[in-house]
């Protein structure tokens, strides 16, 4: 299989400067692997992404897939002549997480010139699937 990267994500560049001062770096979200073709992360199941009923907020769900999703994108594309913003997410939450990690993995579903879809699919530590979201990237050229 080819890689679908312009240009291969670079975890410590995405974790140290690109997230930093950002919702991504105050939930605690980590861009953990890059493969052919796909980015995969974590986020922490705890204080910082509770709901009142101390599981994770159907809101912290939605901001990891589409940090997933929209890193993997900018990283699909030429970001010297466009970029990508975010169109449509959405998300069906399927089990809550209280403890632990949420493991996500954004892979395309759609890769075209002028926009992109992505699947992401988030699981418990114990690899069962508690979200599954559908993210769609606008790309634009640089203005």
């Amino acid at each position: 299989m080819s890689s679908i990267w312009h240009q291969k994500p670079n975890l410590d560049m995405i974790n140290d400067q690109m997230n930093k001062n950002t919702i991504v770096e105050w939930l605690g979200i980590q861009i953990t692997e890059v493969g052919d073709d796909f980015l995969s992360g974590t986020m922490p199941a705890d204080t910082r992404t509770f709901q009142p009923y101390g599981v994770v907020h159907g809101g912290a769900n939605v901001v990891l897939a589409e940090t997933l999703g929209s890193v993997a994108g900018a990283h699909v594309i030429d970001m010297s002549t466009t970029k990508c913003l975010g169109q449509d997410v959405n998300a069906t939450h399927l089990r809550p997480v209280s403890s632990g990690l949420v493991l996500g993995i954004a892979k395309p579903i759609h890769l075209g010139r002028r926009s992109h879809v992505w699947e992401i699919r988030l699981t418990n530590e114990a690899g069962k699937l508690t979200c599954i979201s559908k993210l769609t990237l606008a790309i634009l050229p640089l203005s």
